[in-house]
């Protein structure tokens, strides 16, 4: 629902929605800290290089002008006043995707190597994997994912193992990935009920389901080991699991591990090395770390 106009001190028109306050001085921020959405008719011509100076997070061409994504530190009015406009400018909630990691205006497709992940509803090459816009982690827009997805690639180049095991696999999307670059099976495991049934669900829009096998909780639940196991998580459960997860790494099996933040990355890693994985390479981007580890044994 969109308010009525509220007019700051600098006579610019700003047009808000509900969820947007105005701040003492005329400063419109939004209620729930989070990234918004400003549209900007006939916007100048350097638009988009002052949109990302002041950091924008998604710029796209609308009709009659430009559409961003700004951070919740940056004001409208801040915008307005590096752009030089006058005209009306629209602010109202960005939409938070890849359940409320990655801020784009529209859903798209996103090239990872070799790899296209397009939602369903969108034009993409024949062979693109699919996967819908949900509460699910992981539609490849954010840096983990891409980080996961590249290792799964490269580790695919010396040989395709015969499974993979993806735990935590959230919306499916590392294990998909790997179905799709010719690892036969695929095993994801997760705590969250609801991602399960998304991840059956992509698994079944991109005609994998005979291939991949869901199962409700953590590494502890499986027996057995792969020769290449996956987990894109945070930096605390991988230390916590991590004499389980060593368990399910077959011998001279690699291991890629994400969601690591870059102030981590060490204590993960030796962590690991310390029970006998050995560091093959890490990669930070966009405030990220994957670690890639291979099997002593």
């Amino acid at each position: 629902m969109i308010s009525e106009p509220l007019l700051s001190n600098n006579s610019r028109l700003f047009v808000i929605s509900s969820d947007l306050t105005l701040r003492p001085g005329g400063v419109v921020a939004l209620r729930c800290g989070v990234p918004y959405r400003i549209d900007i008719p006939f916007p100048p011509h350097d638009v988009f290089d002052q949109l990302v100076q002041l950091g924008a997070l998604d710029i796209e061409a609308v009709c009659d002008g430009i559409a961003a994504i700004i951070p919740d530190g940056v004001t409208p009015e801040a915008v307005a006043a590096a752009l030089g406009v006058v005209s009306n400018l629209t602010v109202k909630p960005a939409v938070g995707r890849d359940n409320g990691s990655v801020w784009l205006l529209t859903p798209r497709p996103v090239h990872i190597g070799s790899v296209v992940i397009a939602p369903p509803e969108i034009a993409a090459p024949p062979g693109a994997l699919r996967l819908t816009d949900s509460t699910a982690f992981g539609t490849g827009h954010h840096p983990t994912t891409a980080l996961c997805i590249e290792a799964i690639d490269d580790a695919l180049t010396i040989a395709i193992p015969e499974s993979v095991l993806d735990v935590g696999t959230g919306s499916g999307v590392l294990a998909l990935a790997a179905l799709l670059l010719g690892v036969p099976q695929a095993v994801g495991l997760d705590s969250d009920a609801d991602a399960l049934e998304i991840a059956a669900q992509h698994a079944r829009m991109n005609n994998m389901a005979d291939r991949m096998q869901l199962l409700y909780g953590g590494p502890d639940i499986v027996r057995g080991t792969w020769p290449l196991v996956v987990a894109n998580v945070l930096a605390a459960p991988l230390i916590e699991m991590a004499p389980v997860l060593v368990r399910r790494v077959d011998n001279h099996g690699r291991l890629i591990l994400s969601g690591i933040a870059p102030s981590l990355e060490s204590e993960v890693r030796k962590t690991y090395v310390n029970l006998g994985m050995r560091h093959i390479r890490s990669e930070t981007r966009a405030g990220w770390t994957v670690l890639v580890l291979q099997a002593s044994w």
